[in-house]
């Protein structure tokens, strides 16, 4: 018996529909590397100060996000294990990218709902902001520091599922010995130089949005951000202060353009590799690519 013409019928808009949705794959990817010039996305990596060989990789996305939580977390006194529970709720509740959706009118980074008091639309997509939310509500729980993340997490967020940010902790834990400065030289990005252009006027925005008045950058001298490491902690504590600020600026390079990070005898660029490496001591086109005193940490930008 013939094969009744319905499915044949039928078969080839099948075909032509697979057939058009691998040529849109095709032409959206040939359209990101001309974007990019023909390069993936730039990764970011943190690795153990410890030695062991852990390591966690994401995008730079996630990196600028996960360096502003840090900030929001140090700039108001928090310590380190604030910023671990910070670090793996947005993990959980949004993957540490700022998005515009969620249950009911759940959004951003911490999948925080303006119909619960914590903030209108504009504010909780403000990373910064729903940060310093967060480590609001985190330091009003007692003891909070000794108790597990997941009890500290859900004292905050009040999940559906409270044991799931359990599996973030390692990573979370990585990331915040890092960008609290306390594991120096562990975060690094692939710099992508040739992204929109900023600028020293962008860089001091997004220090002064991060940091407060906790972090005054000084001068700028053609591309160049020199930024001095807080007075109070200038002493014992300027080497983690620097590097928290040496990481952010990492984190930061591609959104802000910034081309190379300098703190101490160690330098980043964004060309290459995108490691840290032994700081040269020549000066280069108006910016600094050489090494700095432990007092501050330079940053070069683009333009």
């Amino acid at each position: 018996m013939p094969e009744p013409p319905t499915l044949v019928r039928r078969g080839r808009p099948l075909r032509h529909g697979a057939a058009a949705a691998v040529l849109l794959a095709v032409v959206g990817y040939v359209a990101l590397q001309y974007v990019y010039g023909g390069k993936p996305e730039p990764r970011c990596t943190v690795v153990s100060g410890k030695g062991d060989g852990a390591s966690y990789s994401f995008t730079a996305e996630q990196a600028q996000n996960a360096a502003t939580v840090a900030a929001a977390g140090t700039s108001r006194g928090m310590p380190e294990r604030a910023v671990t529970i910070a670090l793996a709720t947005a993990l959980q509740e949004s993957g540490l990218r700022n998005i515009k959706h969620g249950d009911r009118d759940s959004l951003g980074l911490f999948q925080q709902r303006p119909s619960q008091g914590w903030g209108n639309e504009r504010q909780i997509m403000d990373p910064a902001y729903s940060a310093g939310r967060f480590y609001e509500h985190l330091a009003e729980v007692p003891g909070y520091s000794r108790l597990p993340l997941t009890v500290a997490a859900q004292r905050v967020q009040r999940s559906g599922f409270p044991q799931a940010y359990a599996k973030h902790e390692p990573d979370a834990a990585l990331l915040a010995a890092a960008l609290t400065g306390r594991a120096p030289a562990a975060f690094s990005c692939e710099g992508r130089p040739d992204t929109d252009p900023g600028g020293p006027a962008q860089v001091r925005a997004a220090l002064a949005r991060d940091f407060g008045r906790e972090v005054r950058p000084g001068a700028v001298r053609g591309r160049t951000v020199t930024v001095p490491v807080p007075a109070p902690v200038a002493t014992d504590r300027a080497p983690q202060r620097g590097w928290e600020l040496a990481h952010w600026a990492v984190a930061h390079s591609s959104s802000l353009h910034i081309e190379r990070v300098a703190y101490g005898e160690r330098e980043w660029r964004a060309t290459g590799a995108g490691k840290w490496r032994a700081a040269g001591r020549e000066a280069k086109k108006g910016g600094t690519a050489g090494a700095t005193a432990a007092g501050e940490v330079r940053i070069v930008t683009g333009q």
